[in-house]
């Protein structure tokens, strides 16, 4: 493994550039942190490099890793080099340099999956990866104006979520539905029905749309089942759309386990 001590080396200003640019949309991504680094070794392999603080490789986690990355592409660099690296500000002493899977769109979607339309706070992205994680959702659609995926923030709120689902970014949602399988149900105000007083599909297609204006109206026109959350309106006029979608998917979730005990 090469130790790096000067911040001129061409190896370290490549790291600190693309630091600035992560999450952005053909550009490499510097996981940061001891469980997403293991967590892309766990799904696909060795990274395209690794970096680590030179003063941590001691620690037990930190040395797991370290050897279990080739050494021609691992770097160790002193710790104010690796704070400028970092692309959290609470760097764990490791990150690893990866080129994120794009998956091929599927010819036809026929199982439950999630439409992310124009949600723009990296908070809620991360959120909405983690909860369709934790619904069993294996595959999500973020269309153009979404908050980028791969990009620190989200990294950082999706805690690994990004490793159980295939993620579609820059997707063109209004050309997806012609391969959709399953109805479109979405969540609105007008014109929606009591989220708790139906039966729900058993597969869907679930759209959560931009925080301020909601699903786009050709979307909302195309969905066959349209829901709300009856919440107190007196003390909120609306749900955060992480709650919301969180709300609806185990609510989907819990409807289907109560039809399988049946």
């Amino acid at each position: 493994m090469k130790h790096i001590s000067s911040r001129d080396n061409p190896a370290v200003k490549a790291l600190v550039k693309l630091a600035g640019t992560a999450g952005k949309r053909g550009a490499p991504v510097l996981l940061d942190g001891v469980h997403l680094c293991q967590a892309w070794l766990q799904h696909y392999g060795p990274p395209d490099r690794a970096i680590f603080d030179v003063d941590r490789l001691s620690q037990p986690d930190i040395a797991a890793l370290a050897a279990a990355v080739p050494d021609n592409v691992s770097l160790a660099l002193d710790a104010r080099l690796m704070h400028a690296v970092a692309a959290v500000e609470s760097g764990q002493g490791v990150a690893f340099l990866v080129t994120p899977p794009v998956p091929a769109l599927p010819a036809q979607v026929d199982e439950t999956c999630v439409l992310f339309d124009r949600i723009q706070d990296p908070g809620n992205v991360g959120t909405l990866l983690r909860t369709s994680a934790a619904a069993g959702i294996k595959r999500v659609f973020l269309a153009t104006g979404t908050a980028a995926a791969w990009s620190p923030k989200v990294l950082r709120s999706g805690q690994g979520a990004h490793f159980a689902l295939e993620i579609h970014e820059h997707a063109d949602l209004e050309a997806l539905l012609p391969r959709l399988r399953v109805p479109l149900v979405a969540t609105a105000l007008d014109g929606s029905r009591d989220l708790f007083a139906d039966r729900l599909p058993e597969q869907c297609a679930w759209i959560f749309g931009h925080e301020g204006q909601g699903v786009v109206p050709a979307l909302l026109a195309a969905a066959s089942l349209k829901v709300r959350i009856p919440h107190d309106a007196a003390a909120v006029e609306s749900l955060n759309v992480g709650a919301a979608a969180a709300i609806c998917l185990f609510e989907q979730r819990r409807q289907s386990s109560a039809r399988l005990r049946r």
